[in-house]
């Protein structure tokens, strides 16, 4: 990830390290993928995310909260520039199914932007019906 909203994964297998470290890191680069960020700190929505057994459930969260996840999901959120967000993940421990139904979150998430071309309104009438719902 480049801390700015871009973040891929990636595997790699080798006899050494070092070149096995290098071929994943070719694999992610590949795969990157862009994630919409809320006052760049965290999502804009509650996703859902599924591979597999996984299931992931992502939901942003007020600033101070910090990153609230197990295991992988804490690295790839740390590596995307999230800094607040909580996430919980069902069904599975594996962390390549994890990190795939992270993944999948990620590309089901949507900015309001997006959703507001998509609804044919202005993207405040989006935000603000957001915020007097919570």
């Amino acid at each position: 990830g480049d801390n700015k909203g871009r973040v891929g994964i990636g595997t790699g297998k080798a006899k050494e390290v070092p070149e096995a470290v290098r071929k994943a890191t070719e694999n992610a680069k590949t795969k990157m993928i862009r994630v919409h960020l809320k006052e760049n700190r965290t999502i804009h929505h509650d996703i859902v995310g599924r591979f597999g057994a996984g299931k992931v459930i992502l939901r942003s969260a007020s600033p101070g909260t910090g990153i609230i996840a197990g295991g992988p999901m804490r690295a790839l959120f740390e590596s995307l520039g999230i800094k607040d967000v909580v996430a919980k993940s069902t069904g599975t421990s594996n962390p390549h199914n994890m990190l795939k139904a992270t993944f999948n979150a990620f590309k089901r998430s949507e900015s309001p932007k997006s959703v507001a071309a998509k609804r044919s309104k202005k993207i405040t009438d989006i935000v603000k019906n957001n915020q007097i719902k919570k």
